[in-house]
């Protein structure tokens, strides 16, 4: 959870004092609701517009609780809501300007708004094409080569899951650091690997009569899917050290 308690949008107040924050410490507080979130991504919602921290004279970043509060808030909405930056830029200024605004539901969306997963959740919704393209904020030609190249997929029974998403915004991220499709064809079959492992692990409690049996499998999965990410991002950073020194 973030350290900071929210008294409305913008308004956010350190639970100590509210010293500025350097960029690495802002993604440590975002990373506990967002692993997912990294530097490059702060920075990116920094270009566009949707935070703008203080500068140093010598033009490191420094960032204040309501500048890590904003991001958070920008991070749901991309993540909640599938919502482009435009119109996440459009919502927060009218909440800036004390207006009483409500946002724009996806298709598909519960009305209460976000995704209706994890226990006692059968499905979660999904979004269509068009919405896809904007989360991600990519083009379909950008789309086409992603799903040419099996990084990206509609569900069998058509759209796109909440996975499906977080998937497509880290593949536009990456894109930025000029790695195209074909150069992540590797992570993918790796991926495809990892989770044959994790199948094989719990196929014999997912066999069981037992409903009980049945629910550990699932978070069992979601246990070992997790240590697997872990584990991957521990060996890639063992590898970068070996080879950067």
């Amino acid at each position: 959870m973030l350290r900071t308690r929210t008294g409305g949008a913008g308004h956010g107040t350190a639970t100590a004092d509210d010293r500025p924050m350097s960029i690495g410490t802002v993604l440590l507080q975002l990373r506990d609701e967002f692993p997912e979130v990294t530097i490059s991504k702060i920075r990116f919602l920094e270009a566009e517009g949707l935070v703008e921290p203080q500068r140093t004279p010598s033009g490191y970043r420094k960032f204040s609780a309501d500048d890590v509060e904003r991001l958070a808030q920008v991070l749901r909405m991309q993540r909640d809501h599938y919502l482009p930056l435009k119109v996440i830029r459009e919502h927060l200024d009218a909440l800036a300007r004390g207006e009483q605004v409500a946002l724009p539901s996806q298709e598909g969306e519960p009305a209460g708004g976000g995704l209706p997963l994890g226990p006692g959740r059968a499905t979660a919704p999904r979004i269509g094409r068009a919405e896809l393209l904007a989360a991600a904020e990519v083009t379909e030609s950008d789309l086409d080569a992603w799903e040419s190249y099996g990084l990206v997929a509609p569900a069998a029974e058509g759209g796109y899951d909440a996975e499906t998403v977080t998937v497509a915004r880290l593949v536009a991220d990456l894109g930025r650091f000029g790695l195209e499709p074909r150069h992540l064809r590797a992570m993918r079959a790796a991926a495809d690997r990892e989770a044959g492992l994790i199948e094989q692990v719990v196929a014999p409690l997912r066999r069981h009569r037992n409903p009980q049996t049945r629910a550990h499998a699932e978070a069992t999965a979601r246990e070992l899917a997790e240590l697997s990410v872990r584990l991957h991002s521990a060996l890639v950073q063992t590898a970068l050290q070996v080879r950067l020194h």
